[in-house]
């Protein structure tokens, strides 16, 4: 029977196994988690055949290689890299077949910060609380990956994969634009500080990870002193934590929360948050 694994030859800064999340168990206090970038999981799952909701990998900033045990089909979407098999550059962004035992190189990302490979099959981690992604906040799921370490892939799928070579994809925010909706928590804040928050020009922090987008900018000032007890946080929240400076909250963002939430970013622009390097531009646009 055919070994259907991979081996992790070099796992990279941070490479997590991820899907579209756990959703429904907030208030058990677990995060949705899933892929930071949907739309570049979705896509290359797309290219290799799978469902676009099947575990992928996602690496940070310096790529991943692995060695297949058996032959598959991969696609490496998301940030922009070089991808190799073997050592011999093979394409980014559409379907590539990687023969048994050779060693399949993503690449450090040339633009943005998150690369996704998806394995025809899917990556088959054991799913907890029906999802296979790694949640940093929780520890839930499987571990991140570790140089050695074997995963297993599952059964080719079915379907063909669609019958194109490459597919359009996003480029990485040269300026982040995140729509919001204000509140529940905008009263806590002056009046000058909400038109700060609205027109005034903030930047991706280094300090940002899969947990919460932190910037740097203009403070917000308060106009309610003390803290508000621990209530509900959502994908998207605009915390402001006692420094004055928001942070959005993504995919492994704690389910509470004490500090007041300003606004809620409009989650289809979260994709792009996920791309942001440091220093990236940042504006928030409230809705009208």
């Amino acid at each position: 029977m055919t070994d259907r694994a991979f081996a992790v030859v070099r796992a990279g800064a941070l490479t997590t196994v991820q899907d579209r999340g756990r959703f429904g168990h907030a208030h058990l206090g677990v995060p949705r988690s899933g892929a930071l970038d949907p739309y570049a999981s979705g896509l290359v799952n797309r290219l290799v055949g799978n469902p676009v909701d099947a575990a992928v990998l996602e690496t940070t900033v310096n790529g991943c290689a692995v060695r297949p045990r058996c032959a598959v089909t991969v696609a490496v979407g998301g940030a922009p890299c070089p991808v190799t098999v073997d050592g011999r550059p093979v394409a980014w962004g559409a379907a590539v077949r990687v023969p048994a035992g050779a060693v399949l190189e993503v690449g450090a990302a040339v633009r943005g910060l998150r690369s996704y490979a998806a394995f025809a099959g899917g990556v088959a981690a054991e799913p907890v609380l029906g999802s296979r992604s790694t949640d940093l906040l929780s520890g839930l799921g499987p571990a991140p990956l570790t140089d050695g370490a074997v995963l297993p892939l599952g059964p080719e799928p079915s379907r063909k994969a669609p019958g194109c070579d490459t597919m359009p994809w996003p480029g990485p925010p040269d300026e982040l634009v995140l729509h919001v909706r204000l509140g529940p928590r905008d009263d806590w804040f002056t009046r000058s500080a909400l038109r700060a928050f609205a027109t005034r020009a903030y930047r991706v922090s280094p300090a940002s990870n899969r947990i919460g987008l932190r910037t740097e900018g203009p403070a917000l000032e308060r106009a309610v002193a003390g803290e508000l007890p621990s209530e509900g946080m959502v994908l998207g929240a605009v915390q402001v934590p006692p420094d004055g400076r928001p942070v959005v909250f993504l995919a492994d963002h704690p389910t509470t929360g004490g500090y007041p939430v300003v606004a809620v970013v409009r989650e289809r622009d979260l994709a792009a948050a996920a791309q942001a390097v440091p220093g990236t531009p940042v504006r928030f646009i409230p809705a009208r």
